[in-house]
């Protein structure tokens, strides 16, 4: 079910992509915003793991540097019928951890120093099953292809911005898109891409936590590892850029209001309760 629900706000991400691109250029427009999505997720797929390691001055470990972590990756993957992806530790006190990589075969799983200090065994297992179940059900390149679309979007919407300041408006042609649509598409393009972006994010959350429930053995884990990082990274500030929030286990940033109705996650309690009923049903 989550599938199909990702699939359906993929292809409703990739409309208002060529709705935006009509609205400013119409026929052109509309084939140079995939032309332009293309470029760029391209791009993605092959560096977007590079780059954000090196964002967050991840450091790859060994078996000897971290053993007790080294070993649960191992293990789990074996379970998962997935290759033992690259391990990395990263210098935060804000316990968290995020999974990268464009496919089981390239993947890396990075963790905070502050997760190894907070958490027990068992609820670490809870939280390296779920990244592991990302890069299973290979949500990472799902959540970098519809981040990618996204910026394109808020990108095309920056370009009618100044093309209506420095370019005046073209008539409403097969040629160049309305003034009055680019007008609309700069001011609820971006809000459309970002809440569709959002919510595929979640959903994928919801998957994830169910795959790494299943992969850990013991759903309560899990559970009890979303009780703590949610309280610390509350009070743990994180040093962490808006557009890899989705990467993260828990949102690294803080924020109530309106900031959590553009969450890239869901509500943790929610997530616990989730997890909770499959613990009661097995």
């Amino acid at each position: 079910m989550n599938m199909v629900k990702t699939t359906v706000l993929m292809v409703g991400l990739t409309l208002v992509l060529v709705w935006a691109g009509a609205a400013l250029g119409g026929r052109s427009g509309m084939t140079m915003a995939l032309i332009f999505a293309m470029a760029m997720n391209l791009f993605a797929y092959w560096f977007s793991d590079k780059i954000v390691l090196k964002m967050y001055k991840a450091r790859e470990v060994s078996e000897h540097d971290a053993p007790e972590l080294y070993s649960i990756v191992r293990r789990l993957a074996q379970k998962a019928e997935i290759p033992m992806p690259k391990v990395y530790i990263i210098e935060q006190d804000q316990p968290n951890a995020f999974a990268t990589g464009r496919n089981p075969n390239h993947a890396a799983v990075a963790v905070t120093t502050g997760i190894l200090r907070i958490l027990s065994k068992e609820e670490l297992e809870g939280v390296i099953g779920h990244e592991l179940a990302h890069v299973k059900h290979r949500d990472i390149l799902i959540s970098t292809i519809a981040a990618t679309i996204a910026g394109a979007i808020s990108y095309l919407a920056q370009m009618a911005q100044w093309a209506m300041i420095f370019g005046g408006g073209r008539r409403d042609d097969d040629e160049g898109g309305s003034p009055i649509a680019a007008l609309i598409m700069m001011i609820v393009g971006p809000i459309a891409a970002m809440l569709i972006q959002m919510a595929i994010s979640r959903s994928r959350e919801y998957s994830a936590d169910e795959g790494g429930a299943r992969l850990a053995g013991n759903p309560g884990y899990l559970a009890g590892a979303l009780k703590k990082l949610d309280t610390a990274s509350k009070r743990i500030p994180m040093e962490a850029q808006p557009a890899t929030a989705h990467m993260f286990i828990v949102n690294p940033l803080t924020g109530g209001g309106l900031l959590k109705l553009f969450s890239t996650h869901p509500p943790v309690e929610e997530r616990i309760a989730r997890l909770e009923a499959m613990r009661r049903v097995s």
